[in-house]
């Protein structure tokens, strides 16, 4: 389980002025929850936070636990955590198909057996016709689904959400939330969802906080 112990962070805007993202921030995830969510209006630091969780952004002080363990020195790729970004980051110079192997390729996996590995969680989210496609060719939500495959593949402990529903437009961002809830349920990751919507949050999420003045306040 995920525990941010006497966390800090400082962050200088634009104007030069210093404020606290996290300000010896104690938080545990809450056991009987798979997937949580972080909310907080755009600027407050949730995604400066869900990086330092990730290991792309260092700590100005405190820890970051993994079922006791401290993470907080641990690089990205040795934590088993895996990050979605809002706009999905696909690699345009690769495939499909390559984009959800890329993990396993990272890892050490051969190029055959991990494209083998992608060709069939593909097929399992209805992109088996697309494998061999630049991944510029897809709709956003093909787009999406390709960057939870390439996410889900590598069998991550955590799955951290940053805005994943953002770039799509209404009726695809409902329909794609009720697909993210299922495939996460039958892979069994844990989910830290940050979203500045509440409503979004409520149909993802069974316990929600909110980021405020460098702490974390529960809202359900």
């Amino acid at each position: 389980m995920l525990e941010l112990r006497n966390l800090h962070k400082r962050y200088q805007d634009a104007q030069g002025q210093w404020w606290d993202i996290a300000a010896n921030l104690n938080w545990q995830w809450p056991a009987q929850h798979r997937t949580v969510a972080l909310l907080g209006p755009s600027g407050t630091g949730k995604t400066t936070l869900l990086r330092m969780i990730a290991g792309l952004e260092p700590v100005d002080g405190g820890q970051v636990l993994w079922s006791g363990s401290a993470m907080t020195h641990m690089p990205p790729e040795q934590r088993r955590f895996a990050l979605m970004f809002q706009d999905f980051a696909l690699f345009p110079h690769l495939s499909v198909q390559d984009n959800v192997a890329f993990g396993l390729r990272e890892q050490g996996m051969r190029v055959g057996a991990s494209r083998a590995a992608a060709a069939e969680l593909l097929a399992s989210f209805g992109l088996g016709n697309k494998a061999t496609q630049a991944t510029t060719a897809l709709s956003g939500g093909e787009q999406q689904r390709v960057a939870l495959a390439r996410a889900l593949i590598v069998k991550p402990r955590l799955l951290l959400l940053d805005e994943p529903f953002s770039a799509l437009d209404a009726d695809l961002r409902v329909r794609m939330r009720d697909e993210f809830n299922e495939r996460v349920s039958s892979a069994g990751t844990q989910v830290l969802l940050v979203t500045h919507d509440e409503s979004e949050a409520k149909a993802m999420a069974g316990a929600a906080w909110r980021l405020l003045d460098g702490g974390l306040v529960q809202l359900w």
